[in-house]
Parts: structure tokens; sequence; C-alpha cells
């Protein structure tokens, strides 16, 4: 018995096993042109991609450009005043003190206090070397020492052109070249919101420093002594020390818009005003408008002194709540409390008792005060000054007197 050997059989099944095979061929085909078309289309578009995207330049996030043009906005105004800011150095006049139990009658010992000094700040207004001030800062001045920006001393001692203690202001000289001076701006173009920066040396130490806040409000009145007030003030929040006094408040122009001048703290005093003994204030900083600034610089480098139009009236301002309470028939103006003899207002027959509400069609209000009013007129200038007696309106013409 042998074995047989079938070649169709054999010739049969690899006839049917070769169409699968070539099916499957083709197939593998397909996919691998359908990849490689993926994948050269993928790459081509990543290339096309990148081609554009390098083609333009990232843009800057919007706020980091923001905050980079403010910066270097003040960077290049404190840059462009510092160097005109100067600190003002005063040794006080010797004061005698009497020794505690002792009772002088015009003989005996009297002790003298060693010399004290006091420092404030200025700003340089001109190349003939006229300085800006407080006048509470050279008041009681026995000498006056002048430290420019860079540390270095002044030749000589700075003499007094003039004062102002009604605005608090002083114009000082030194002799010899000077190292920069600042432009005056228009503080009345001022808003609230607006940066601004202050300038000077806080404490008397620390020449030069900068802080920097907005415009909190303006035309801010602020009592400092008794019977005495500064009117139209620029309130701040920039930090204002001992020491700033005197020194700049400047605009992100580089211009100085005013002079800063007091600072404003909780104290037992003001208890009973809204606000708690302990209560603390902070950022309440004030400075004089350049704009009175100006004007008093003027009078006192030209004259030596300053005259004030004045009507010759005391009086007590009238807010909407006062008005309410007495029944008053306006809700702003001046209460006539007193009309001084031979005075403006007595001459034109003013009386204890009217209000007056407007000179020369400027309302006297919280944005008006009667000083402001007043110093945009001249010595001998006629006003028409509106006033309300027993709940009529009158106008009367003024001429003014200075004081």
């Amino acid at each position: 018995m042998g074995y047989r050997i079938d070649a169709s059989s054999s010739l049969a099944a690899s006839e049917r096993r070769a169409p699968r095979l070539s099916l499957a061929l083709a197939l593998g085909g397909v996919l691998l042109l359908v990849a490689l078309s993926a994948g050269l289309g993928a790459a081509g578009g990543y290339w096309v991609a990148r081609r554009e995207l390098a083609a333009q330049p990232p843009l800057p996030p919007l706020a980091q450009t923001l905050s980079l043009k403010t910066d270097s906005a003040v960077v290049d105004a404190v840059r462009r005043v510092k160097p005109a800011v100067v600190t003002v150095v005063n040794t006080l006049q010797p004061q005698a003190v009497v020794p505690p139990g002792f009772v002088p009658f015009g003989f005996g010992p009297m002790f003298r206090q060693p010399d004290q000094r006091a420092s404030g700040s200025g700003v340089i207004l001109d190349a003939q070397g006229h300085i800006v001030t407080n006048f509470h800062v050279v008041d009681k001045a026995a000498k006056l020492e002048i430290i420019f920006a860079d540390g270095t001393k002044a030749a000589s001692a700075a003499s007094v052109v003039g004062v102002d203690p009604y605005n608090d202001l002083a114009v000082l000289k030194i002799d010899g070249p000077v190292p920069a001076y600042a432009e005056l701006g228009d503080s009345a173009a001022l808003q609230p919101g607006e940066p601004v920066a202050a300038i000077g040396s806080p404490l008397g130490e620390f020449r030069g420093s900068v802080t920097v806040g907005v415009v909190s409000a303006v035309n801010r009145t602020l009592d400092v002594n008794r019977g005495q007030s500064l009117e139209g003030l620029i309130q701040t929040d920039a930090a204002i020390n001992h020491g700033n006094s005197g020194g700049p408040l400047v605009n992100l122009a580089g211009q100085v818009v005013g002079i800063n001048t007091a600072i404003l703290r909780a104290d037992p005093s003001t208890a009973g005003y809204g606000m708690a003994a302990t209560d603390p204030a902070e950022g309440l900083g004030f400075a004089i408008p350049s704009a009175r600034v100006r004007d008093v610089t003027n009078q006192l480098i030209s004259k030596g002194r300053v005259e004030y139009p004045t009507l010759g009236v005391r009086y007590q301002e009238i807010t909407p709540a006062l008005a309410a309470v007495y029944n008053l028939p306006v809700s702003h103006g001046l209460f006539v409390q007193e009309v001084e003899r031979d005075s403006p207002a007595a001459g034109a027959g003013i009386q204890r008792g009217d209000i007056v509400t407007q000179i020369d069609g400027v309302a006297l209000d919280e944005d008006h005060s009667l000083v402001s009013v007043l110093m945009r007129h001249k010595v001998d200038d006629k006003v028409m000054v509106t006033l309300f007696r027993n709940g009529q309106r009158q106008d009367v013409s003024v001429t003014l007197t200075g004081r």
C-alpha cells in the first residue's frame, strides 16, 4: 500500500489561498498611503502654522503695558522736578527762658535755650535763585540753610524775600548758580483721581523722597489756627510727613501743581465731628494750588509783600444743612456777623445779618470760597455784591481795599 500524491488537490489549495493574500496586500497598501498622506498633511499644516506665528510678534498683556506706561510717566516727572527740590534748614531764634519759680522784675539772670533746628522742603522757581516754601517752615528763623538734591549745601545762607502767613507761603533767595528750577503748572485743570507725586525731605533726614497718590479732591478748606483757615486746597492721598512741608506736588507732566502744606490726623479734639477720638486718619494731605502760589510769589518777588482785596466782614459760611435748620432763603452763602468800621462793606451799606451769595456773578459756595473769589481781583477793583436782606435780594457795588 503506498501513498498517492494528489497534485490537483495541492494545486487547488494554493489557488484558493492566493486571492486572500492579494486582497490583504492591497488593503495594507491603501492604509499605508492614507497614513502617509495624513502625516504629510499634518506636518505641512504644522510647518505653515509655524511660519505664520513666526511672522507675527506676540502681543504683550494689556495690563502690563498700561502699568509700564504709568510707571514711566511718574519716573519721568520726578526726574524732571527732583533736581529743583531743596531741604530748608531753619536755625530758630534763641529764646529767653525763665527758671521755674523765678519771678523777674526787670533784673536777674535769664537763661537762653540752645540752638534748635527745624527743617522743611522747598522748590527752586527760577535761575535767579528764588525758592518757594511754607511760611511755617521759615517762621522765627535766625538762619536759613539750603541743601540741594545732590546733598551739597548752598554757598551762602538764604535771605527772606517776603512771607505770606495767610496762605502759608514764603519766598527765599540764594546767591550763586542753582542746579535746576521747576515749572509751575495749571492747578485749575486738576481732576479728582489724577495721579500726582509729592517730593521732599520727610523728617529732615530722607532727602528727595517720593510718594505717589492721586488728587483726592480740590477746593478744600482747612482750619489751621483759631480764626484762620486755608482755602481752595488740593487734597491728596500721597504720603506727606513732617519735613515735606514746602515741597512740590507734581503732575505727570513734571509740573508743580501745588506746594505741600499740611496733613490731617485724628486727635482727641476730633471727637464729636463724625470721628471718634481714637479713629486713625491716613492719606489726608493738603497742598496750596499752583495758581495761588504763582500769584503770591510774583507779588512777594516784585513788592516784598502781598496785598489782599477785602470786603471787611466777619462771617459764617452757610451750608444746605444750616440753611434747612434756620429756614434761610439760600442754601449757600456767607452770613455776615460783623462789619468792620471804615471797610468797603461798611461804605456800601452791607449790614450785620445780611447773607452775601455772589461776587460779580460768582456764587459763594463749597467750590468758591470768599478768599479764592476775592483773589481773582485787585485792590481798588469795583465788584457787584449780591446779598439777601430780610428775604429780599439786593445788588450793591463795592470798591475793594487791601489789607
